[in-house]
C-alpha cells in the first residue's frame, strides 16, 4: 500500500503555491479558422531559367479571382522559397492572399507536382526506365526514384486494385488523368 497524493495546487513562476480554485481563468481565444480547402496552389506557365535570373522581378501573372471564395480582391503576399532540380538555390514563388477568406495562393510552375522538386517528365521517364529496363534513370538519385516507384505501386494497389494488369506506366498515366499525383506517398 502506498500513499495517494492528489495535487490541488500549481506553482507560479516565483515558486509560490497557488490553489486551483484561485487560478485566473484561462484565456479563451477564437479557434483558428482554417482556410477553405480550395486550390491554394495554382499552376502557371513559368520559365524556371528566367525565374532563377530575375528572382523577385519575375513578371508573375496575378490570378483573376480567389479559388476559394471567388473574390476578385487579391493582394500580393510576398514570396516562398521552393527547390527545383537543376538549381543550386531555392527559387522564389509568388504568394497572393485573399483578404475576404484569408486563403493564401501559391503560384507554381506547370509540369511539377505539388511538393515535388523533379518535373513530371523526369518522374515519368524514371518509371518507364525502371519498368522496361529494370534500371534507374541515370543522373537522378536512385533513392528518390525508388520512393517514386514504390509510391506508385502503392497507389495503383489502393486506387486501381490488385487486378490492375496494364503496367506501371499506364497506371501512372491513369492516376494522372484522375488529377492525382501518382507518386505521392499520401493516400
Amino acid at each position: 500500500m502506498g500513499l495517494k497524493f492528489e495535487a490541488f495546487f500549481y506553482f507560479n513562476k516565483q515558486g509560490r503555491r497557488i490553489e486551483i480554485d484561485k487560478l485566473p481563468p484561462l484565456r479563451k481565444s477564437e479557434p483558428a479558422q482554417p482556410t477553405k480547402d480550395g486550390n491554394m496552389v495554382i499552376f502557371s506557365a513559368v520559365k524556371l531559367k528566367e525565374l532563377f535570373e530575375k528572382e523577385r522581378d519575375y513578371p508573375w501573372q496575378k490570378p483573376e479571382k480567389c479559388s476559394c471564395c471567388n473574390s476578385i480582391r487579391i493582394w500580393g503576399h510576398g514570396f516562398a522559397e521552393a527547390i527545383f532540380d537543376g538549381y543550386n538555390q531555392p527559387l522564389l514563388l509568388k504568394l497572393y492572399r485573399c483578404p475576404d477568406c484569408g486563403c493564401v495562393i501559391r503560384l507554381r510552375p506547370k509540369g511539377y507536382f505539388k511538393r515535388f522538386q523533379a518535373s513530371i517528365e523526369t518522374i515519368r521517364s524514371s518509371i518507364i526506365c525502371k519498368s522496361t529496363k529494370n534500371q534507374w534513370l541515370p543522373g537522378v538519385n536512385p533513392t528518390r526514384q525508388c520512393h517514386w516507384f514504390r509510391s506508385l505501386c502503392k497507389r495503383i494497389k489502393v486506387y486501381l486494385t490488385d487486378t490492375w494488369c496494364q503496367g506501371m506506366v499506364a497506371g501512372f498515366d491513369y492516376l494522372l488523368q484522375l488529377g492525382q499525383a501518382p507518386v505521392s506517398r499520401s493516400i
